[in-house]
């Protein structure tokens, strides 16, 4: 994938300077055909899908638009739901539907699920669950009366396949994304400053603490059978950080490369790790796709202004399909189950909480306020993150048994592996300062002496610890 390589170093500088020196009325269509290039780095033939989805909802949202007959729009949006969903369904879900819910229940016969299952052999086109949500989403504010169609197909296109976000998001609203591409941008030093930082900051997460934090967590998960309890409990922790660092500094490397030509793409963390319950987490973790669940599946369904039954089931509801969403494994699925369950409780909890919370003095304390919500929530995000570790649930299972083994525990966290005292000493360091960075630096004006010191730091740690391999992001699994 060409973001994360070394032509991207050649691509982005070449865009930005083109995009600054052709007419303003023309930058849109480099971008367009930026975007393309870009996706069809990685494999060219995976751009009619691309095709397919911005085509369909033009023609749909135009549709749906102009037709004053109810029933013609509901038809329309109805179409370019089930291509979307359809394209989805096909590329990410028919294998594992055949292998692991149709087989086991006897709907195909061993030889047709062989055939088919040689037939579906090809691999997950990357972004496909990103852009698709993108591009549902317009068609779904058209319907609704929130967004006026784009005339133009090709500035269609370029919303559908806009190449900062179009991998990994952020998952983009048409009200938002579309007039900034469509402005007529000057060029300004503050842009390419403060986009800079962003690029540098993203890097710095993702080469210094992820890269180097994922051959920490394959040597402790590869081999669970030899790793002792407290090793399993580290690679939770690391593995949570890893993905968070992951996920976090491509989000951050995307915002940077947008605010390069003027553009502002919405902010996709925010200090996740300091949330006090999941349902904070949820307002605080990938922000895109818990807003996206929020708009277009919680609220339709009837949000939280009904029954307890009802919030009950739309809650599962939104966790099972954000569940799918992530993968295709019966883990994923779980995941989202555990997520539903865990905020239901909440829901419940929280009144009967409050309750006692009023009535009983001492715990108005930190300890009850915020040191032991922060434990609990912490604790289940570590062990639900397993279940994205895990290839199947009997794996997940064994995992989640082996910290209470506690003949298990020793001492030495990391005896019997490679792993060395400098690279764990290097990576915790870097992981302090990521949290007190997230936590209080980033929320406070920083003063332009401190400015270039961080960006001084930040080129000091990628130069000397940042993994050089190319190393694929977690997300564009996703």
């Amino acid at each position: 994938m060409l973001f994360n390589s070394l032509p991207f170093l050649i691509f982005l500088p070449t865009v930005v300077v083109l995009y600054y020196l052709l007419p303003k009325n023309t930058r849109w269509f480099l971008l367009l055909l930026a975007s393309y290039f870009f996706y069809g780095f990685w494999k060219i033939e995976y751009l009619s899908l691309i095709v397919i989805s911005t085509t369909t909802d033009y023609f749909a949202a135009r549709l749906i638009y102009s037709s004053k007959a109810q029933v013609k729009r509901k038809l329309a949006l109805a179409f370019s739901l089930s291509m979307n969903l359809g394209l989805l369904a096909f590329f990410k879900y028919s294998g594992w539907f055949i292998e692991d819910v149709a087989n086991p229940v006897g709907l195909l016969g061993d030889d047709v699920s062989l055939k088919l299952m040689r037939f579906m052999s090809f691999a997950l086109p990357v972004g496909i669950s990103f852009y698709t949500f993108q591009t549902m989403g317009y068609t779904i504010d058209v319907y609704y009366g929130k967004a006026t169609p784009e005339r133009n197909p090709l500035k269609f296109a370029l919303f559908v396949s806009y190449f900062p976000q179009l991998v990994a998001g952020p998952i983009e609203r048409f009200n938002t994304l579309m007039p900034q591409l469509n402005r007529e941008v000057s060029y300004d030093y503050r842009n390419i400053q403060h986009g800079a930082r962003y690029i540098l900051y993203g890097l710095f997460i993702k080469m210094c603490i992820a890269d180097n934090l994922a051959p920490i967590v394959d040597q402790i998960f590869n081999q669970p059978d030899i790793a002792s309890s407290s090793q399993l409990v580290w690679g939770m922790i690391l593995f949570g950080l890893q993905i968070y660092s992951d996920f976090h500094g491509y989000s951050l490397i995307a915002i940077g490369v947008a605010k390069l030509m003027g553009v502002d793409l919405m902010k996709n963390f925010d200090a996740p790790y300091s949330s006090l319950s999941i349902r904070e987490f949820w307002s605080r973790w990938h922000i895109s796709l818990s807003t996206w669940f929020r708009d277009y599946l919680f609220i339709p369904l009837g949000g939280s202004r009904v029954s307890t039954l009802k919030l009950t089931v739309n809650i599962m509801a939104v966790f099972l399909i954000s569940g799918l969403w992530h993968g295709a494994n019966w883990t994923f699925v779980l995941w989202g189950l555990l997520h539903g369950i865990w905020i239901c409780l909440e829901v419940t909890v929280a009144k009967i909480y409050n309750f006692v919370f009023q009535k009983v003095r001492f715990m108005h304390t930190v300890l009850f306020v915020r040191i032991i919500p922060w434990c609990i929530t912490m604790l289940f995000i570590c062990y639900s993150f397993l279940l994205f570790r895990s290839e199947s649930l009997e794996l997940f299972f064994d995992l989640f048994r082996e910290p209470f083994r506690l003949q298990m525990w020793q001492i030495t966290y990391f005896h019997n592996t490679d792993i060395k005292a400098f690279d764990m000493n290097v990576v915790l360091s870097a992981i302090a300062f990521l949290l007190c960075y997230e936590m209080y630096i980033a929320k406070r004006h920083v003063p332009l002496k401190l400015q270039w010191v961080l960006v001084t730091l930040f080129l000091m740690c990628i130069c000397n610890f940042g993994i050089a391999q190319e190393k694929e992001f977690i997300y564009f699994r996703f």
